[in-house]
């Protein structure tokens, strides 16, 4: 039987994503690895001088501060932050319904930047890694807007919303670089990166 490489790399290792995201829960239980959620709250700030690249890296290391000092031999701790980034401005989860119109308003028939970010470390190491991804938005009209947020509520989502869902089968024309760094977790640098580590 064909062993999955990567999983035969960690077998010795206890993996624990801190993240509550079903999509980067979904990401990893499709490279076929093993681990366990564990969240401890933080506070999503950063300092205002950093470029949005170096927001979302900040923000990975800044979910494995609460986990530093209760990491075990075996433990090996994955935290991500993704941000989505218009002309420079940061779009972060939207606060309300309304904040989420303004937002898929604002991406409508332009090209934005996805930014995914991951922290692995370990009682010994650590080591960061990102990926962005440029989207190309069609033209959304208003009441394609209303029945995405109705029926999809993207109010956890950096941008307001997610491309595996219906927003992004019927307003995404284009994307360059790698669908699951728009999903939460570039997928490529995670694999190669755990199996370096």
């Amino acid at each position: 039987m064909e062993v999955n490489p990567l999983k035969d790399r960690l077998k010795d290792k206890n993996i624990i994503l801190a993240s509550g995201s079903p999509r980067r829960k979904q990401i990893l239980e499709e490279l076929g690895l093993s681990f366990s959620i564990e969240i401890r709250k933080v506070i999503e700030s950063y300092p205002s001088h950093l470029s949005p690249p170096e927001v979302a890296l900040y923000l990975a290391k800044l979910k494995a501060e609460p986990f530093k000092k209760d990491l075990g031999e075996q433990d090996i701790l994955i935290t991500g932050d993704t941000i989505v980034c218009l002309d420079n401005e940061i779009l972060g989860k939207p606060k309300d319904r309304e904040e989420a119109f303004e937002m898929l308003s604002k991406l409508s028939q332009k090209e934005h930047q996805v930014i995914s970010s991951v922290h692995l470390s370990s009682k010994e190491k650590s080591v960061d890694f990102k990926d962005i991804t440029t989207v190309h938005f069609d033209k959304l009209s208003n009441s394609e807007i209303d029945y995405y947020l109705d029926y999809y509520q993207p109010f956890d989502k950096a941008g307001a919303y997610g491309i595996q869902e219906w927003i992004g089968q019927i307003g995404i024309k284009k994307i360059e670089g790698s669908f699951y760094t728009v999903m939460g977790m570039p997928t490529h640098l995670i694999y190669e990166n755990l199996m370096k580590f």
